[in-house]
């Protein structure tokens, strides 16, 4: 079965152009509470309005409910998805787990799809969704060839694969530079893509794009994808105006339709339309480096010819008609009936006047079918016209003209039908309250050197360690904290056989508890026999989101450090909630490593990999256009996570304390072991900064 094709649409005259461009679906924006908040979106009156254009068309409609949101917004949101449901939308596509949760019992029959901004890359991840009733979902951009035939092979769920657009530096879902810089969140639909931004690695910025990856093309990659089982290819573009959507969309169907590769002029097209120094297809090869990275000079111009003709010809409309089938009786003595059929199992019948007896010439078969194919202006083509006329008599043309007026109407309704949807009430959060007076200290380190015992004596309740530092510990140091592994942010189901000889390693050393950031960590960590945490990589937003990590098994949760105090002090703590409150907090973790081919980096020599090598150095820094120098640390699978520039510093300004938190941690990541002691005697002792600082999201929000 051929996949489907879905198309962006960021505004009415867009979703036109991918629909008569040969979309199979679309997905787009309505409210407030979607990823391209940005983007021109659609009013009430426009949704409703594409609902029925799409549906008659045979084209399905995906909305994005797809951003994080407050317990205020939840219920805002949810009435979004009533309304949309109500009016026949196909699916919704979700990002944070309250909504998620929330929709899964309150609208039971609506289909969900999990959005690529939660951060799904393993068979695991994609299995939980899948069992929690999700119908697709949306892989990250990262996964190669070999992840996404793994996950395709293992997931009872649909997977769906962006295939054509812009690529992030981050992976989706985990990006909180935009919010942290300029307040402005990704994960809320307002980045403002400091990415594409210039920077120097370990020195100025001059001229230097390490974050600005090309576009993806993986056109030629279609029928690999389609025998590996790809349910759904996406094409990015919600920003992109109406004509870079048209000219993608009807390449890409073509290609689908007939089953090959693209030819040169096509491929021209594509790059026509928008690239940034050509594509990319790296993350689905597996190969990352330099020749990934591109930019787009200012004001370039689009491609004027090419646009104007892919304009007027979507503009026309009939580049996408449904077939009909017509057949008409007009017998003496009783009305006439006209029965419309289309390919997808409807069939509406009408009736119009009964026919007269002839005074001078009788009404023809040809007559009558030749009326009935005229469909022009609508959404129909009349693939075939029967009739059966009795001899000797008389119907007006235009009493013809309105039968076939009426059964296309009807048609139209049939098929723009919205289908029975069970509505449920909201289900209640349950009635527990887990606030404490006063929180416990909780530290996570990225070094053993960090492990003192001066650190440890200071009593905090839970020492959080990566995987891979505990892998190589002869010994935990002597103290009555408990230990935690943290679990690698972003893996692959390769590395999984690894990781699991490292956490029962770790259960030997004497480890209880598991911090995990993302959905796959439970299928890795459930049968351990450890406590298992929630890290800030879910983004737990609202209450809702603790309550389904809850039901997960989860004995507490970070909160996301998007949220201001007040969010979080009035978030009902139905699992015991951690927040960070020191420390450099992390802005991206990228697939592709900052430090290849660089002094910093030990892991590549040549382009390839160089096994039993140490990770990558620590001590290096991305510097941005105002001189901020932002730490590159190390992550797991040769990956880099950036830091900001600031450390976090709430120690002098008491509200933490308040806020119902059971934990708050201490992030050492650059300190020394002696920094890190200082930082701590500071929380306890409320100090002042010791240097250049920032107060996070914690005192003004992000949008």
């Amino acid at each position: 079965m051929k996949p489907e094709l879905l198309a962006p649409a960021g505004s009415p005259e867009a979703l036109r152009a991918a629909v008569q461009n040969g979309a199979g679906a679309v997905y787009l924006g309505w409210g407030d509470f979607n990823a391209r908040r940005s983007a021109r979106n659609f009013s009430d009156e426009e949704f409703a309005d594409a609902l029925a254009y799409c549906h008659v068309r045979g084209v399905r409609v995906f909305l994005t409910l797809n951003t994080l949101l407050t317990d205020r917004e939840l219920p805002q949101a949810l009435e979004t998805a009533r309304a949309a449901c109500r009016l026949g939308v196909d699916s919704i596509l979700v990002q944070d787990w309250g909504l998620f949760d929330l929709l899964r019992r309150s609208l039971p029959d609506l289909p969900l799809h999990a959005s690529t901004q939660m951060s799904v890359f393993t068979s695991g991840g994609a299995a939980e969704l899948a069992a929690d009733g999700c119908e697709r979902i949306v892989i990250a951009r990262e996964c190669s060839r070999e992840d996404t035939a793994a996950i395709c092979k293992s997931c009872p769920a649909e997977v769906e694969v962006f295939v054509h657009g812009a690529l992030c530096m981050c992976y989706s879902g985990q990006c909180a530079m935009s919010a942290l810089i300029g307040g402005r969140s990704g994960n809320r639909g307002r980045c403002a893509q400091p990415c594409r931004l210039p920077y120097g690695v370990n020195g100025p910025a001059r001229g230097q794009y390490p974050l600005s990856l090309k576009d993806s093309s993986l056109a030629r990659e279609l029928r690999d994808m389609a025998d590996m089982g790809v349910a759904c290819l996406k094409l990015e573009g919600r920003m992109k105006r109406p004509e870079y959507v048209a000219v993608v969309t009807r390449v890409y169907a073509r290609l689908l339709a007939e089953d090959r590769g693209p030819a040169p002029a096509e491929e021209a097209e594509l790059a026509q339309a928008f690239s940034r120094s050509g594509f990319t297809d790296g993350y689905w090869q597996g190969k990352q480096g330099a020749g990934m990275f591109g930019t787009r000079p200012e004001n370039a111009p689009d491609p004027k010819e090419l646009f104007d003709a892919a304009r007027a010809a979507y503009e026309k409309g009939d580049l996408r008609t449904v077939p009909v089938d017509l057949s008409c009786a007009i017998r003496a003595g009783i009305p006439s009936v006209l029965t419309a059929e289309d390919r997808d199992g409807h069939a509406v019948t009408v009736t119009g006047p009964v026919p007269e007896a002839a005074r001078s010439r009788s009404v023809t078969v040809e007559e009558i079918t030749s009326r009935l194919k005229k469909t022009g202006g609508t959404a129909f083509r009349c693939e075939s016209a029967e009739a059966a006329v009795d001899e000797g008599l008389s119907l007006p043309a235009s009493a013809v003209n309105a039968l076939r007026r009426d059964a296309l109407a009807a048609l139209t309704a049939a098929r723009t039908a919205p289908p029975v949807r069970r509505e449920l009430p909201a289900p209640q959060l349950p009635d527990i309250d887990r606030a404490v007076a006063a929180p416990r200290f909780t530290i996570s380190v990225t070094g053993a050197a960090q492990l003192t015992a001066e650190l440890l004596g200071l009593g905090p309740a839970r020492v959080y360690v990566p995987l891979e530092l505990l892998a190589d510990l002869p010994a935990l140091p002597r103290s009555e904290t408990e230990w935690c592994a943290i679990l690698p942010r972003v893996w692959r189901d390769r590395d999984e056989p690894e990781l699991r000889r490292w956490l029962d390693r770790a259960r030997h050393l004497g480890v209880t508890g598991a911090l995990l950031g993302n959905i796959g960590h439970l299928s890795l960590a459930r049968d351990t026999g450890l406590a298992l945490y929630g890290d800030y990589g879910l983004n737990v937003f609202n209450a809702r989101s603790l309550d389904y990590l809850r039901g997960k098994g989860l004995s507490s949760a970070c909160v996301s450090f998007e949220l201001r105090s007040a969010q979080i002090r009035d978030m009902r703590k139905v699992l015991p909630a951690e927040a960070i409150v020191y420390g450099r907090l992390p802005l991206m973790i990228t697939e592709n490593c900052l430090m290849r081919d660089r002094a910093g980096c030990r892991l590549w020599q040549n382009g390839a990999a160089v096994p039993g090598q140490a990770p990558c150095q620590g001590g290096n820094a991305l510097n941005d256009r105002t001189g901020a120098a932002f730490p590159l640390l190390p992550a797991y699978g040769h990956r880099t996570e950036i830091q900001n520039s600031r450390v976090l510093w709430l120690a002098d300004r008491p509200e933490w304390k308040r806020l119902g938190l059971a934990y708050v941690r201490l992030r050492f990541t650059t300190e020394s072991p002696e920094e890190c002691v200082q930082a701590f005697r500071g929380y306890l002792n409320g100090a002042a900064a010791p240097g250049d600082f920032t107060r996070g999201l914690y005192e003004r929000g992000v949008e």
